[in-house]
């Protein structure tokens, strides 16, 4: 582990943790969250721009023609938007080759499951509208972002058009809240306090079963599935949830990489220019996306 993350690590236990356990109410932290924009830092010659059917795209170079990465942010389903990651993304844009889609998606209480996952899936046949084939694409996302990815690459493969492969950030994929990791890290983790997540799991699901894979992908069936990249923290209270997801995903006979780093906060890839972990995973995710764009063209 880094000093910068050593350092990051502390400062996120004595702050940030402290403030999501005392928030009254998790659905109220929306805005604050938001404020966080302006740490995120940027590369220079960001675009953002927007394409027919409302969808935000953003890049910093040049990139692959008839090539998309289809990106879900992170916030609990309660929180975040599109707008908090154009820094990260952009960076990501550049390490990997390939434009970005950064769709919004509804957010409880206002709108609890299903709506995510069905905005997730509206997302999915825009890009189909837009003349991107399922080979064009690669699905990923971080937090509940990753969960919304790994439910919509389980519908994909279901329906036999899986994208191209898919990678997670530290995903959240058991709402029904099984994993050993969240005893286990409830004091190491250094940013979420697993005491409030049942709190968010009620806000999201709304009275529904948190074994449907559509709001827990650990659940879903993958037939046929693509190459799946998982990072996520070993001292993460959502580790077993890349863990387990890793082995239900092999059961399919995916093609599964995993990279665990020690002692990183929750969804680090995003702390791109504060930490030196971050440009390491962004490199090794734009490295995968790229080797799957290659491998692909090598067998047409």
């Amino acid at each position: 582990m880094s000093w910068q993350s050593k350092l990051l690590g502390l400062h996120m236990r004595w702050t940030v943790k402290p403030w999501l356990a005392r928030v009254e109410n998790p659905g109220d932290f929306s805005s604050d969250v938001d404020m966080l924009r302006p740490l995120l830092r940027r590369p220079p010659f960001l675009r953002r721009f927007s394409r027919p059917d409302g969808l935000t795209w953003i890049s910093a170079s040049l990139t692959r023609e008839n090539a998309a990465i289809l990106y879900f942010h992170g916030g609990a389903y309660v929180a975040g938007s599109p707008d908090g990651y154009v820094g990260p993304l952009a960076q990501l844009s550049t390490l990997s080759g390939v434009e970005i889609c950064a769709p919004r998606y509804r957010l409880a209480p206002e709108h609890p499951f299903p709506a995510a996952f069905e905005d997730a899936v509206r997302a999915w046949k825009k890009l189909r509208r837009l003349g991107y084939r399922p080979r064009d694409i690669v699905i990923g996302g971080d937090s509940a972002g990753g969960g919304l990815a790994l439910a919509l690459l389980s519908r994909l493969c279901r329906r036999g058009t899986p994208p191209l492969a898919a990678f997670a950030f530290s995903p959240w994929t058991d709402l029904a809240m099984t994993g050993d990791s969240l005893t286990e890290n409830a004091d190491l983790d250094a940013m979420l306090p697993a005491d409030r997540m049942a709190e968010v799991v009620d806000l999201y699901l709304n009275g529904r079963s948190p074994t449907d894979w559509r709001a827990s992908p650990l659940y879903g069936v993958y037939p046929d599935c693509p190459p799946v990249l998982l990072q996520y923290g070993e001292s993460e209270i959502l580790r077993d949830d890349s863990v387990r997801m890793a082995a239900r995903l092999r059961q399919y006979g995916a093609t599964v990489t995993e990279e665990a780093l020690p002692d990183v906060p929750h969804v680090w890839q995003i702390l791109d220019g504060w930490i030196p972990e971050a440009r390491a995973s962004l490199e090794s995710t734009g490295r995968f996306v790229q080797s799957a764009f290659e491998d692909d063209a090598t067998i047409r």
